[in-house]
């Protein structure tokens, strides 16, 4: 009798994930270590990336961290370069660095507020994308990469106006790398969670009591996600098996009324 093995979704990949101390980030790295790539870690909080890289470690997965400023681009280029000078590549990247703004009107947002949303939420995936491309460019030649936006991007934003922007660009700038380097074997994805259980929805929800509650309402599933739900997503995405899906932003959301 013969037995048969089935190669995980992300086996033998390089992967590169920003964002990875927390939340869905965290959720991804140790979801794409278990379905077979080596990863490397990225965020600022090196405590955070130390946990979760141990966690992959004992699971028996292959990763690494480095501590990185996403705002920064001598340090977004520094931990690319850090990736491919350990493993030799980068395959594929899952940009997920993300912050939230106060809840509330555009007029009643600090400009100084408004700088850091553009710096995490928008800057930081333009800096990212650039030192994947050409990392993956000069090393593997072809790969995939996947941004992280939200659903709040998709239509007006009220509660989260420069939040919800900040990620609509990200749409945008998606789709034009999407075209840029697919004729180069790039593809470039995003996907747009809905309501997910992560310390941002709980800040949101701490500032305006009844969010989360408000929002499981208008989803047909009835709940949040886990963030490994959304993590599944990115997964997807960044895996062969979605060769000829790029340009794409795909919500998981449950079905939320947007």
């Amino acid at each position: 009798m013969t037995q048969t093995t089935t190669a995980g979704l992300l086996a033998d990949k390089i992967a590169f994930i920003t964002g990875a101390g927390r939340g869905i980030g965290a959720a991804a790295a140790r979801l794409f270590a278990g379905e077979g790539a080596t990863v490397m870690l990225a965020a600022r909080t090196e405590a955070q990336l130390k946990t979760v890289t141990e966690q992959i470690r004992a699971d028996g997965g292959t990763a690494e961290y480095v501590v990185c400023d996403l705002a920064d681009g001598d340090s977004v280029r520094t931990a690319v370069d850090t990736t491919v000078a350990r493993w030799g590549r980068l395959d594929v990247a899952f940009n997920n660095g993300a912050t939230i703004q106060p809840p509330g009107p555009l007029d009643g947002l600090p400009e100084t507020e408004l700088d850091r949303i553009y710096d995490v939420n928008f800057k930081s995936v333009w800096l990212s994308m650039t030192a994947e491309v050409a990392a993956i460019r000069a090393t593997a030649k072809t790969g995939a990469i996947v941004n992280t936006s939200s659903i709040g991007s998709l239509k007006g934003n009220p509660e989260l106006p420069a939040y919800g922007a900040m990620k609509r660009a990200v749409n945008s700038l998606t789709e034009s790398a999407a075209v840029t380097y697919g004729p180069e074997g790039i593809r470039v994805n995003a996907i747009a969670p809905g309501t997910t259980l992560t310390e941002m929805i709980d800040e949101w929800d701490t500032a305006s009591p009844g969010t989360i509650d408000r929002l499981n309402a208008i989803t047909p599933l009835g709940r949040a996600a886990e963030p490994a739900e959304i993590a599944e997503a990115a997964a997807w995405l960044l895996s062969d098996r979605a060769s000829y899906v790029t340009g794409v932003t795909l919500r998981v959301d449950g079905g939320t009324w947007v």
